[in-house]
């Protein structure tokens, strides 16, 4: 039975249970990596901090599945007495071992945190979050060096594990579990996505609860609100997001039904936001029209919708005098295409209407811009096309799309990655290409990284 689209789907319904924790001093700890987008949907919504609880098992030498203990940082060490008692590991062993798992620790701290100090526990709640559990051994271990680490109460949440280890969890003073299955064959059943979390998503979920932090104990009052946009008689749901000192907005174009809560998404998001752009990610469908196909690859539909967001950002106070960009993923980079046509040529999508606004630059994510048809000659913003090297099909596809595009545009290739850049590192290279070409093209009018189309190398990467 599967009962979560994705983590992030997962973090929300978890939050919901957890609700009466909010404005108690809580620390959300996401067990890296797949627990971390669990955990940041459920610090998000208590409004409290967000941090990994770095863990490593310290196993038998002769039998590495066996723990005979476990280290956390700051030299936080819990052994297991009768282990250790009936495996009789010397402490010369143990020393050794732990010598190796300590470094590996050190790594994944460096790597996850990038300088950022670990939240202090002391005297606070420890909300321990991880995607799905099966046996709990690791949920045990970073429970125990929760309360080493000075937690006062220690609370482990998960979507979903099996009734035995639910039922009977030592370790922790309460357990909230969604979803309690007489037996658990695999944890990523219950999720209709369950591909793999990089670690650079990690940091990016990281940086952005830090982000989110500052701002809430600074007041710096930097937009961030959920929004509703008319269009075509219906509302669609949005997240705008506005850093400080935005010079630029990016419209998100979600594809294949996907909503404004994508991870993909979500992550690219973060990424330009933390470069000073700000985004809108909308769901361009009704929750109502979702289930009918034919409006998910009504390409003219979903970029009428896109062109009215785009009108409605120009009404607003704080985007009207902002650049536009679209970042379209799958079918939402044919749309995104359509609606940048539109907008250059003053013409309508789907009803007649154009954009009424400038589009300044358009990226696409393993899109699919062949869709856009003959309106790709009419394109005029700048265009990056990123398509993984290991999507052939989609990657000539893109091919045969630029070449009938007579704005500058780049092809670039990610070595190795699949249609949803899964592998590892893969996405994240994504995101830094659209940040990149987002930053070049929203600069403000007359800024030293402005440039006009003409003045531009139009030629791939490839």
């Amino acid at each position: 039975m599967v009962v979560f689209t994705d983590r992030a789907d997962a973090g929300r319904q978890l939050a919901e249970q957890l609700e009466y924790l909010r404005g108690q001093d809580v620390v959300v700890l996401g067990l890296p990596r797949g627990g971390v987008p669990v955990a940041a949907e459920v610090a998000e919504t208590l409004d409290a901090p967000l941090d990994v609880i770095v863990v490593r098992k310290l196993g038998v030498p002769y039998q590495p599945e066996l723990a005979m203990g476990a280290i956390g940082e700051h030299d936080v060490r819990v052994l297991n007495t009768p282990v250790l008692n009936l495996t009789r590991v010397t402490d010369e062993e143990l020393a050794d071992v732990e010598a190796v798992e300590r470094a590996q620790l050190h790594d994944r701290v460096a790597r996850f945190r990038k300088g950022r100090q670990r939240v202090d526990l002391t005297g606070r709640i420890a909300l321990i979050v991880d995607d799905g559990i099966a046996t709990g051994s690791t949920a045990r271990v970073a429970c125990l060096v929760a309360r080493q680490l000075g937690a006062k109460k220690v609370i482990l949440a998960v979507p979903v594990g099996p009734a035995d280890t639910i039922h009977h969890f030592p370790g922790a003073d309460e357990v909230v579990c969604l979803y309690v299955p007489a037996q658990l064959i695999a944890v990523g059943n219950h999720y209709y996505d369950f591909s793999p979390t990089s670690d650079s998503e990690v940091t990016v979920l990281l940086d952005a609860a830090a982000e989110r932090m500052r701002r809430i104990t600074t007041d710096t009052g930097d937009p961030d609100r959920e929004v509703e946009i008319p269009a075509d008689g219906v509302h669609l749901g949005g997240h705008l997001r506005l850093p400080a000192g935005a010079t630029g907005v990016v419209l998100f174009a979600h594809g294949s039904g996907s909503s404004r809560y994508s991870p993909r998404n979500r992550f690219v998001a973060e990424v330009l936001n933390r470069a000073g752009l700000g985004t809108l990610l909308l769901d361009l469908l009704t929750p109502e029209e979702e289930p009918d196909r034919a409006k998910v690859f009504d390409i003219g539909l979903l970029a009428n919708r896109l062109a009215a967001a785009t009108r409605w950002l120009g009404t607003q106070p704080d985007t009207r005098t902002l650049r536009v960009g679209y970042f379209g993923a799958s079918t939402g980079a044919g749309a995104a295409l359509w609606a940048a046509a539109d907008a250059a040529l003053g013409t309508g999508t789907g009803t007649g209407t154009s954009t009424g606004t400038q589009v300044s630059a358009v990226v696409s994510r393993g899109g699919r811009p062949d869709l856009a048809g003959p309106r790709l000659a009419g394109v005029r913003a700048p265009t990056l096309l990123i398509v993984g090297g290991a999507d052939t099909l989609v990657l000539e596809l893109n091919r045969q799309a630029r070449a009938l595009l007579r704005c500058p545009s780049e092809l670039a290739v990610v070595p190795g990655a699949t249609h949803l850049f899964e592998e590892r590192g893969t996405l994240g290279e994504a995101a830094a290409l659209a940040r990149d070409w987002f930053l070049e093209y929203l600069a403000p009018a007359g800024s030293e990284t402005e440039q006009s189309p003409e003045a531009r190398a139009t030629g791939s990467t490839e």
